[in-house]
């Protein structure tokens, strides 16, 4: 059965987060970053990395399928830019990030939805660093 997903991330210079709404089943994680990241990344390029990890995740737990729809709400326009216009970035983290979301998109033949919402209603927002 192919599932409809909304797909929240967020992260700071200290950890990442994300939430994956199936129907009425609501799950949030969150990490602190791997040493390598800690305090080394921006909050932007820690959106990135959330939301490479969350989709990792997701699809690792079984949440995610193959052919499934993810509606990916982000509170950054510039992140929206990138995915729906290919608006170019020199920050090569974030380019990897994106090409490994791609990846994953193409790998597993998932439906994306990308929509730009207001950081208040983003549901893995990080309310402490």
């Amino acid at each position: 059965m192919i599932l409809q997903h909304i797909f929240y991330s967020d992260g700071n210079t200290k950890k990442i987060s994300w939430v994956i709404k199936t129907n009425d089943i609501i799950v949030n994680q969150d990490r602190i970053h791997a040493e390598m990241y800690k305090d080394k990344v921006t909050n932007i390029q820690s959106k990135y990395i959330a939301l490479h990890v969350g989709l990792f995740w997701g699809i690792g737990v079984f949440i995610i399928k193959n052919e499934d729809s993810i509606k990916i709400k982000l509170d950054e326009k510039v992140m929206y830019n990138h995915f729906t216009v290919n608006s170019k970035i020199e920050d090569e983290l974030i380019q990897k990030r994106i090409q490994f979301i791609r990846q994953l998109v193409k790998q597993r033949k998932l439906k994306i939805d990308f929509e730009i919402i207001d950081k208040s209603n983003n549901l893995a927002s990080n309310t402490e660093d």
